[in-house]
């Protein structure tokens, strides 16, 4: 094995895989444009031009050294020296037992390329490995975790509750370490000041109406557990930001959940719960556990928002004429599939096509259900569609119109008929070019789910040339969250109905405004519907209902994101059609260069009452949307994030807004105006 090993290293850097096997004074350069990995003696460094960490080998079981940000050469040096990984009361890797290779992970469709570090180590009976994801010119690396063997069962404890534990009067319990669960990642971040706010994130929108939550603390010599998938960390003193990202399902759904996701100790921060437990282990197949991301920024808060979004945006390949879109799914009347038939479906489709819509989603009752027979159960309704789909294809592709479809994979026994139902996706795919599909339904209840769910996404992509893109729904059941499965398409955010009262366009642009700080709403579908109905549903008095806000208006709330007509076109009236069409042609010339930018939110939270908006960030240009919400002030500062004393000229694209150059104050302060309650006005914007 050592000379097969050795004729590996020896080969060019241009080979894609090259390991290095229980040799701790071996060498290894692996690069890709400014990414590499080296191992020296016994220090591994990864990096690329904006980041670099450093980790003391250890047989594969890592000990994390320092991390530098090369764009500020400010090094942060870690100490209290533990492995990053750890199982309670197994902390080393045996002897000999650790391994490298390097590869450049190929580029796809929906992948970009990337420098990939596998290292694997083993903790007694566990078998760990973890994937280690550079992209160039971005700050932060990712990290999976796969594992394999066996594990202890009793690893994933609770921690004891504060008010159980008695007084502190021994320094030995302030030194006290490892905590009686799994352990994906820590630093050893020296300092007394580390500020930290921790992120939670609410999916199954059904029943939140809140998306974000965040948590602000002080790190203290004891350990504070939080909750949350992503965690900003601020030095207090020097001018360093730091940040992890934990890449699995919201914390109310991971799988094996400790109770919390990260935990702040003054020289020790660590990361929790793997998203697998005892009994999910095999001995022959590697199994995927939930993974993470450290980044580096300035410490600023657009430095650090920043970098997250850099990063963010490497998940998934950004193709516009794939992923910008507008898409029209008629469900949001609640039909209910009912009224889905050809001649029905055909109408909505030449409407859509006035409207703007390039993406026609034929929801839950096209296909024909009421046998036990699958591959028959999934096709064309007969009474509804005597005639298949074609009709509807050929109507799409003369109106400029992609169908897309509904479709519920089988839960039965943990998704176990994957295969049958990645078959029947590919099926419809080859003989009708249906690329975009609405994945609802989901409830995985396991690990084994979460496997064959995953296989079921990875064989559609596979068998479709990677053509395949998902719409997966968060609005109820055990999904996926925001930071897990997120490669794969969009997210299907939340269903508002004026059917049921329940649909406030301010609380839609509250929910995309939260997240936008965090998560990239170019990657989320954002409703807007039919303010003229249903208007009885409503109270008389209810200023903020939608009968009282002009359709354009809901229409520029979805701008940011991925709007989505969640609504039945041949019921909008001629009003509504001739207000709301020369708008949305006119934001499809510009919806990709907005989604190129990074977009965040701006002004102030919307609560119906407000001025807020959107900014689009590219480098000296990009975009900014205003609304004034239904208030008094003809005029507001907002605060942005362009730096004190920029001198900005604001071009008009659509909405209310007049040309006008600006002077950004304190905090980026732009004065704008707009002339009447619920309006808006989208800008493009150049710094002079």
């Amino acid at each position: 094995m050592r000379s097969i090993t050795r004729r590996l290293i020896l080969l060019p850097v241009l080979l894609f895989s090259k390991p290095i096997v229980n040799n701790s004074f071996a060498q290894d350069r692996t690069r890709f444009e400014d990414c590499s990995v080296l191992l020296v003696s016994d220090t591994l460094t990864i990096g690329n031009s904006k980041i670099e960490r450093r980790f003391l080998w250890n047989n594969g079981n890592l000990i994390s050294l320092d991390i530098t940000n090369r764009q500020t050469g400010r090094r942060t040096v870690f100490g209290n020296r533990d492995t990053d990984f750890s199982l309670p009361g197994k902390m080393h890797a045996r002897d000999g037992a650790g391994s490298l290779e390097t590869k450049i992970g190929r580029e796809e469709d929906f992948r970009e390329r990337r420098l990939e570090a596998i290292v694997l180590t083993k903790v007694n009976d566990l078998e760990v490995k973890r994937v280690f994801r550079i992209y160039p010119e971005t700050p932060a690396i990712a990290c999976d975790y796969y594992f394999k063997g066996t594990m202890d069962s009793t690893v994933q404890l609770r921690l004891s509750s504060p008010g159980d534990l008695v007084n502190v009067e021994n320094i030995s319990e302030v030194n006290k370490e490892q905590l009686p669960v799994m352990r994906l990642d820590r630093m050893g971040l020296s300092g007394n000041h580390w500020k930290v706010r921790a992120v939670q994130f609410f999916d199954i929108t059904d029943r939140h109406t809140t998306t974000v939550k965040f948590t602000d603390q002080l790190a203290y010599i004891f350990g504070n557990q939080l909750v949350g998938n992503l965690l900003l960390m601020n030095s207090g003193i020097g001018k360093e930001g730091l940040f992890w990202l934990k890449e699995g399902p919201s914390p109310s759904v991971q799988h094996a959940y400790p109770g919390f996701d990260f935990s702040v100790k003054t020289g020790s921060f660590q990361m929790t719960g793997a998203g697998v437990e005892g009994k999910d282990i095999d001995t022959l197949e590697w199994i995927r556990g939930y993974g993470f991301v450290f980044g580096v920024s300035d410490g600023s808060e657009i430095g650090q928002l920043t970098s997250l979004r850099e990063y963010q945006r490497h998940i998934r390949k950004y193709v516009p004429a794939r992923d910008d879109m507008v898409m029209m799914n008629t469900w949001g009347e609640r039909g209910e599939g009912e009224n889905l038939n050809e001649a029905f479906a055909l109408n909505e489709i030449r409407t859509a096509a006035r409207l703007g819509v390039n993406v026609f989603q034929l929801d839950a009752g096209w296909y024909q259900a009421g046998t036990k027979n699958m591959d028959s159960f999934w096709l064309p309704h007969k009474q509804k569609f005597p005639n298949g789909l074609a009709p509807l294809i050929e109507a799409g592709k003369k109106n400029h119109v992609e169908i897309s479809l509904w479709y519920e994979p089988d839960p039965e026994d943990d998704y176990a008929h994957w295969k049958r139902d990645a078959g029947i996706l590919t099926r419809i795919y080859n003989k009708y070019g249906i690329k975009i599909y609405k994945i609802d339904g989901v409830q995985i209840t396991s690990k084994k789910g979460e496997i064959n769910f995953r296989k079921l996404l990875d064989s559609v992509v596979t068998a479709t040339g990677n053509k395949a893109f998902f719409n997966i729904d968060i609005t109820a059941g055990r999904r996926n969250g925001y930071h897990y499965f997120n490669e794969y398409g969009n997210f299907f955010l939340e269903n508002r109905y004026t059917d049921w009262g329940n649909y406030y366009p301010y609380q839609t642009l509250r929910n995309a405004w939260n997240l936008s700080r965090y998560f990239p709403l170019q990657k989320l579908l954002i409703e807007f519907l039919n303010t003229e109905r249903n208007k009885d549903k409503y109270s008389a008095d209810d200023v903020f209902a939608p009968g009282h806000v002009p359709f354009e208006y809901t229409f520029a709330i979805t701008m940011m994101a991925q709007p989505l007509a969640w609504l039945e076109a041949h019921r909008l009236s001629a009003g509504q059609l001739a207000a709301i069409a020369p708008v949305v042609a006119k934001y499809r010339k510009y919806q990709h260069d907005i989604h190129a930018g990074n977009i965040f939110p701006i002004g102030e939270e919307p609560d119906g009452r407000s001025w807020t908006g959107f900014q689009s960030i590219q480098k000296g240009r990009g975009y900014i949307i205003v609304y004034r919400e239904d208030n008094s002030r003809n005029a507001a500062f907002l605060k942005t994030f362009f730096s004190m004393g920029s001198r900005i000229s604001f071009k008009p694209l659509t909405g209310k807004g007049k040309a006008f150059v600006a002077v950004a104050g304190d905090d980026g302060r732009i004065k704008f105006s707009l002339p009447a309650p619920d309006s808006y006005a989208l800008y493009e914007y150049k710094i002079q």
